[in-house]
């Protein structure tokens, strides 16, 4: 058994993950998408899983009743760029164009998502591919190629080679929110790994790190709320 129902109004799915590590049972209510995962050790029996879940139903329910609506991309949407929030526009252009306080997109509401994610896209290759060399050149050291991906569980890697891997996601966020997390990766470069020196590192290239760097914590996760299903 996979998973077990918690019944109720709405009902809510509850993923079981069996652990040899884990010695006792454990709730996790994902911030991205509100998947609620029960971990618990091999040797538990299912009903002491559901007996676990049905105590568990108050803080189950209470948490995801804080999280935030996704919201799907489409004409009339509002969304973030650049932490600035544009309404989806149809209008007569061949791509993508910031107008104001609108995001203008080729009137298809069928591609809708497909075109923003596009403009998105582009935008975060754009900024990252500024940042990262204006703070590699502050290292005097180089990197690799960029690639953009729609990440879960990071906002970006620097792998061993020097290759860079950020979150398109981010061309939402405020330009300082994108810009440190170039910094963040690009340090990398020097310190391949978070320790004092590694800030250290940090704090050279990028001083005003902090304030961003709490943004991105606090706010973050309200970035996957957008849904790009076309």
């Amino acid at each position: 058994m996979r998973q077990l129902v918690l019944k109720g109004d709405p009902p809510v799915e509850i993923h079981l993950r069996r652990s040899s590590r884990s010695r006792r049972m454990s709730l996790r209510i994902s911030g991205l998408d509100g998947r609620v995962s029960l971990t618990m050790p091999e040797a538990t029996d299912i009903m002491a899983a559901r007996a676990f879940v049905e105590r568990k139903s108050d803080w189950i329910r209470r948490h995801l009743s804080r999280r935030a609506e996704p919201v799907a991309v489409r004409i009339g949407a509002t969304i973030p760029v650049g932490g600035r929030f544009v309404q989806i526009t149809p209008g007569s252009v061949k791509v993508p164009q910031m107008q104001d306080e609108r995001l203008v997109v080729p009137d298809c509401p069928d591609t809708a998502a497909g075109w923003v994610r596009a403009f998105l896209k582009a935008s975060a290759r754009t900024g990252f591919a500024e940042a990262c060399k204006r703070y590699s050149d502050r290292l005097a050291l180089p990197f690799g190629k960029i690639t953009l991906r729609d990440t879960r569980s990071r906002w970006g890697s620097c792998s061993v080679r020097g290759d860079l891997m950020f979150s398109w996601r981010l061309a939402m966020a405020p330009h300082e929110v994108l810009d440190y997390v170039a910094a963040h990766e690009v340090a990398h470069l020097a310190e391949m790994n978070h320790s004092p020196r590694y800030w250290a590192v940090v704090a050279r290239i990028c001083p005003e790190y902090a304030t961003p760097r709490a943004w991105l914590n606090a706010n973050g996760k309200k970035l996957h709320q957008y849904r790009f299903d076309d």
